[in-house]
């Protein structure tokens, strides 16, 4: 049985591209790069390398470049960096739909170190009101934590035109852009954002591996204290290997996004459409066109999400009920709670979540099955039933 992944907001397939590109680097060339001599320096330019790579696609400096171990720690070292520079300030703005490396994070800070946190809202189809971004932003804030775009919804923001409100007001602004990079272009030096996190696995470099992009002349506090490593503001040594596949990544993304826009977007709409039009009582969860081109969040009703993914397990479609880091908990989505989903449908959402790697003939596949499987799913549930014996019609 053939497997199609649309997990992709999950994690993505390493590129081949980049796993050659890694490989010498367990081998051959394992040299520590901060060596003086040359087995080591000539893996320490390559690193200089993917740096620059990286800074292209985000349209910045490579000296405002960071390596880190992934998303998580750049939106931690970001937000807690802010938080050290600007002792005098004591509030953090950041919305209700953020991923919970940053959720958790600032709740943990509201809880344990007394910090303010005001939470932004969302619409029913997951915006920001931005009278409310520009009312809520005080002399007091220390850092803005706005998700570049949302990771259950594809849902993107105005993180540039809150970069700007927040430089007003003498504020720090970070991004986590860990599902926006590689999709969408960024040209961070016509911003006033201030930090943006990013994940190699999210655009098919290997796992373990991120970046921190740290605007030039923002004050900063290491998270990571130790050695010379990153310009001395991430000691450790250098993981050579997945630096080398996110720089590789980087330079595949920049080749690539027109085909992430153009083909992508056209499979994700088909699959939207074809869903839509054979399944009743089904609706899109997020903006109908201001979404990341490769995602798509569908809410069945009357129908329980794990029961779905199961059941498209046996089909070998992959997909997901929403963020991967919170999919062991039996707690409905917290950003469809937070756009007011009816409770008929949060609990049936699916995120179907492509990539280059996709094809016309998988999506068509999925178009096929899904709608046998909400029927037979409806059958059996305790909702309604009299309802759902009309509610999914297979075309």
């Amino acid at each position: 049985m053939k497997t199609i992944y649309l997990d992709n907001n999950a994690t993505t397939r390493v590129a081949d591209e980049v796993f050659d590109a890694i490989r010498p680097f367990f081998t051959e060339r394992y040299g520590n790069p901060s060596s003086m001599h040359f087995f080591g320096g000539s893996v320490a330019r390559e690193i200089v390398n993917s740096r620059e790579n990286m800074a292209k696609l985000l349209g910045a400096s490579p000296q405002e470049i960071v390596f880190t171990s992934g998303g998580t720690e750049s939106d931690s070292t970001a937000i807690l960096s802010a938080l050290s520079t600007m002792p005098d300030r004591r509030e953090i703005v950041t919305t209700r739909v953020e991923h919970p490396a940053v959720l958790n994070l600032c709740k943990y800070l509201a809880r344990v170190k007394g910090y303010t946190v005001r939470w932004l809202s969302v619409d029913k189809l997951g915006m920001l009101d931005m009278d409310e971004v520009k009312n809520v932003i005080t002399d007091n804030t220390a850092i803005v934590s706005v998700m570049w775009a949302n990771n259950e919804t594809g849902v993107m923001y105005p993180v540039e035109e809150i970069a700007k409100i927040a430089a007003a007001r003498g504020a720090l602004t970070h991004t986590d852009a860990v599902q926006a990079v590689g999709k969408i272009p960024i040209n961070l030096n016509k911003t006033d954002i201030s930090f943006l996190s990013l994940s190699g696995h999210k655009l098919h470099a290997p796992k373990g591996i991120g970046a921190l992009y740290i605007k030039r002349g923002t004050r900063f506090s290491p998270f990571m204290i130790g050695g010379h490593q990153e310009f001395s503001r991430r000691g450790g040594t250098e993981n050579v290997p997945g630096i080398v596949g996110l720089g590789q990544a980087a330079r595949l993304a920049m080749k690539n996004f027109e085909e992430e826009n153009t083909r992508v977007k056209k499979m994700r709409d088909r699959l939207q459409q074809g869903l839509l039009e054979r399944i009743s009582q089904a609706r899109v969860n997020g903006h109908p066109g201001n979404r990341l081109p490769n995602t798509l969040n569908i809410g069945f009703e009357f129908v329980e999400g794990e029961a779905i993914l199961m059941k498209m397990d046996e089909k070998g479609i992959c997909a997901s009920s929403g963020s991967a880091c919170t999919s062991g908990s039996l707690e409905p989505s917290h950003v469809l709670r937070a756009m007011g989903v009816p409770f008929t449908a949060v609990h049936g959402s699916i995120r179907f979540s492509l990539s280059r790697y996709n094809t016309e003939d998988e999506i068509e596949f999925v178009i096929e099955e899904t709608p046998r499987i909400i029927t037979t799913l409806r059958a059996m549930s305790p909702f309604n039933l009299e309802t759902m014996k009309a509610a999914c019609v297979v075309q």
